[in-house]
């Protein structure tokens, strides 16, 4: 599972940031990146609830390589479509490539988590070790993926970015496991409403769970801004150029990914809700000062301290998640938490468009605000432990 979990987590991270780089470098507008970061973001959430059904009936394994194999259709095809249009057309080409980039990045999430589960609970008592190695390799990827995005851009254009992005998603698709598991419970596999109050309903009988999900959404609502507007402030404002951009990514990568090596035995000592506290406080502090970085090094150090106090919330959720959700509605209610901390993210796109690029600084600051109050409610209601699997639930 995990060769193919790298090779999709690089090419979904080089989507990611860089789609957003081409859309700039295309049209050099910040309201249209904007906007193609919201529908990026807005196609994952119109298709969380059939990712989850999916996944469900069809065994996530399946859906992983079905996903990575349409991935690397659309990328090729549009890698020589874009260098023979016009601007009005490619334009119009960029943005429909972030929506199905955003899309096809939901199937291939929902079943690599579900797929991260089933490892987590065959694991008991160190479920948490599983999932920071799991995002180890998520944070390994990214940490190449923006960095390279931003290089190919720059050296070998659109047409050699998305050949790359095509290629990794083939191998992807090539090397993707079997289907292993069967399919879940006929309860599992009902109609969407059904599917959806299943997974609401088990969210809610989960109370530790759901206020670090309401507080997470919150500030991924602050991290979604800073993905949106960091090519416009990096570019515009700071003068660098698009590798810079992904340098920029490519450092908290880094930066997530030795707080995730760290925090698995941190959290054997104190426990996950002390060590969320702790993150929770590594990631606002940087929120609030990033608006005011005057230099492009204040910038990225700024940006990759939040990343891996992000990075370590990240892994206290997983760990919850995977520990406390029954696996017989783990598809149907990992879609409704992924749709609750997707929902900020297009929301990002749409002020991003909205507001003036002078304003963009006092937006982030509302934003750091904003999650300071989601993360401090978060580990301050419904924090008693509910263990499950072993003696590591503190």
């Amino acid at each position: 599972m995990y060769l193919p979990r790298l090779a999709d987590a690089a090419a979904s991270s080089m989507a990611t940031y860089g789609i957003p780089l081409l859309v700039l470098g295309t049209t050099n507008s910040s309201s249209l990146t904007g906007i193609a970061f919201m529908l990026a973001w807005a196609s994952r959430l119109c298709t969380f609830s059939l990712a989850g059904m999916a996944v469900d009936r069809f065994g996530p394994a399946r859906i992983f390589r079905l996903a990575a194999t349409a991935r690397a259709l659309v990328a090729g095809l549009a890698a020589p479509t874009l260098g023979m249009t016009d601007l009005k057309t490619a334009s119009s080409l960029v943005l429909l490539l972030a929506a199905c980039a955003g899309c096809l990045t939901q199937f291939s999430f929902i079943a690599a988590e579900s797929m991260g589960a089933v490892a987590s609970r065959e694991a008991g008592g160190v479920a948490h070790r599983v999932q920071s190695v799991l995002l180890g390799i998520d944070q390994t990827a990214a940490l190449a993926g923006p960095a390279a995005g931003g290089l190919l851009l720059q050296q070998a254009g659109s047409s050699g970015m998305l050949a790359v992005i095509s290629g990794l998603s083939i191998l992807t698709a090539v090397i993707a496991p079997g289907t292993r598991h069967a399919p879940s419970a006929p309860q599992a596999t009902g109609p969407g409403t059904r599917r959806w109050r299943t997974g609401w309903t088990t969210l809610r009988a989960l109370p530790r769970l759901a206020w670090l999900v309401a507080g997470l959404a919150l500030s991924n609502l602050a991290l979604g801004l800073l993905e949106a507007a960091t090519p416009v402030i990096v570019v515009k404002q700071l003068g660098q150029s698009s590798a810079s951009v992904g340098l920029v990514w490519s450092c908290a990568a880094a930066a997530s990914l030795l707080a995730v090596s760290t925090c698995r035995f941190t959290i054997d000592r104190w426990g996950l809700t002390r060590v969320g506290r702790c993150a929770a406080l590594v990631t606002i502090v940087p929120c609030f000062l990033v608006a005011h970085a005057g230099s492009y090094p204040a910038y990225l150090i700024l940006a990759a301290v939040f990343m891996a106090g992000d990075s370590v919330l990240a892994v206290v959720l997983r760990t919850l998640r995977s520990d406390l959700i029954p696996a017989a509605v783990f598809g149907s209610t990992l879609s409704v938490t992924v749709l609750i901390l997707l929902l900020p993210y297009p929301l990002a796109g749409i002020l991003m468009a909205l507001v003036d690029p002078a304003d963009i600084d006092t937006l982030i600051t509302v934003c750091a605000i904003l999650q300071c109050i989601g993360l401090a409610c978060a580990f301050t209601r419904s924090t008693r432990p509910r263990p499950r699997h072993g003696k590591h639930r503190k």
